[in-house]
């Protein structure tokens, strides 16, 4: 019986060597540019996809360049944030002012950063801020460091490590990241001490759990959130005379640091009426980078700037540059230049206006609009339930293929889906970038066209 042969399987393509193509004079000029070494290990990147893909190899250079290209381009981007989120945790919180971002380049070369321009001696960082800080704050004494979370894990490890630390149970917040106060308070070396309930907790009841090895009372502002309906919680004034009665620290963990007063958003002021520690963040409603402020009496402060563990937080030249031209916009009466506060306070008419202008812009390129009454938001876990009446923008077509399209854009317009409309809010689209945005909005309005 005569044996039929299986058919043979298709040979793999034959592919070239590594070492062959990497010095063949096609890739010379790459090589000379980014290095023997970057583009081997692209070339060999490459084959192993044409391995997969079963390709020719016809694009091998241009892919091979694209690949070299993409690892020296930039992963940090501008943005046009049209989200309508003032404080978008995602896009970096507050923008710079123009002063704040004219403070970098002082920064970024040569600086007095730890110099005393008097004496020639060394100076301290802290000291270009501290000054700034209990002028606009009242305050004995000012400390800055990396963030927030920061600011409280040293106030606790500075002065409580190793002792209680009382918080009520419906301020155990978790903040961005899953990084959660317990753990702050676990990391600091001070042992918690929970009291009252979820929803409510008195005076109290800090009272009662207070013992010889008590520290501090730790107030942690719930600016992510809000319990509401059966709630009852102690007042920082009823809180500082049980800490002053019993001999113990009050500590303030505002988060975002209200320099006046908006919505129900406690103030700065307002804590240091009755704290001996506050903290907040720099890049949330001060409008400056990312810092944690440290604020309260001076035998705190000194005492936390004195542990081993704020050299480890402190902050760096650029930030303090950034910060230090924040502080003197708010100090000398320039905080409309601060681009969140122009967001926070623009009337809706103004923002109307805005949207109206562009809606005309882009109709004169083709592009169908609509505008759209609705509200922006805070963000940064500050206000959560207070709302900024504002005008969207509403681009028509299918939404979450413009939202994707503006996002790809360049530069990248960050924009949102709302009752199934693709949206843009001027409110949070810094000023200088209206003409921008509408090229991309045309662009990617085009492009679902085709």
């Amino acid at each position: 019986m005569r044996r039929i042969r299986d058919s043979q399987p298709d040979r793999p393509v034959s592919l070239p060597a590594v070492g062959t193509l990497v010095n063949e004079p096609a890739f010379a000029e790459l090589v000379r540019e980014h290095g023997r070494a970057r583009v081997v290990e692209a070339i060999r990147a490459q084959i192993a996809a044409e391995r997969d893909d079963g390709a020719d190899g016809s694009a091998r250079y241009a892919a091979v360049a694209a690949r070299l290209q993409a690892g020296v381009t930039p992963k940090l981007r501008r943005v046009i944030n049209a989200s309508g989120v003032v404080l978008h945790t995602n896009l970096g919180r507050a923008p710079l002012s123009k002063s704040a971002i004219d403070a970098l380049s002082v920064a970024a070369g040569y600086s007095n950063l730890e110099l005393d321009l008097e004496t020639g001696k060394r100076g301290e960082r802290s000291s270009l801020a501290a000054g700034l800080l209990t002028a606009l704050f009242g305050c004995e004494a000012a400390s800055v460091v990396n963030n927030n979370a920061a600011a409280v894990l040293l106030a606790l490890t500075a002065l409580c490590k190793g002792k209680e630390v009382i918080v009520s149970r419906g301020q155990l917040v978790e903040i961005g990241g899953a990084f959660r106060m317990p753990d702050v308070m676990r990391l600091s070396g001070a042992r918690m001490v929970e009291v009252g309930t979820t929803n409510r907790t008195r005076a109290a009841d800090y009272e009662d759990a207070i013992t010889s090895r008590t520290a501090a009372l730790l107030r942690v502002h719930t600016s992510n959130f809000r319990v509401t309906g059966f709630t009852e919680s102690a007042t920082l004034g009823q809180l500082a005379e049980v800490a002053k009665r019993h001999g113990v620290l009050l500590i303030d963990d505002l988060g975002s640091g209200a320099t006046e007063a908006i919505g129900d958003e406690p103030t700065v002021a307002e804590s240091l009426q009755h704290c001996d520690v506050v903290t907040f963040s720099g890049d949330k409603l001060l409008g400056g980078p990312q810092a944690g402020i440290v604020l309260g009496h001076s035998e705190a402060i000194t005492k936390m700037s004195r542990h081993p563990l704020a050299r480890a937080v402190r902050v760096d030249k650029l930030t303090l540059a950034a910060l230090e031209a924040t502080l003197s916009q708010r100090l000398t009466g320039h905080a409309d230049d601060i681009p969140i506060e122009r967001m926070l306070h623009a009337p809706v008419e103004d923002v109307r206006r805005r949207a109206a202008m562009w809606s005309v812009k882009l109709a004169e390129r083709g592009v169908e609009t609509r505008l759209v009454e609705s509200s922006s938001a805070v963000g940064g876990g500050s206000l959560p339930e207070h709302a900024l009446p504002t005008v969207l923008l509403a681009v028509i077509g299918p939404a979450s293929r413009l939202v994707a399209a503006l996002r790809r854009g360049a530069p990248p317009v960050i924009a949102r889906v709302e009752n199934d409309q693709c949206c843009v809010d001027p409110r949070t689209v810094l000023k200088g970038e209206d003409e921008t945005l509408i090229d991309v909005v045309e662009v990617a309005a085009a492009s679902i066209r085709r």
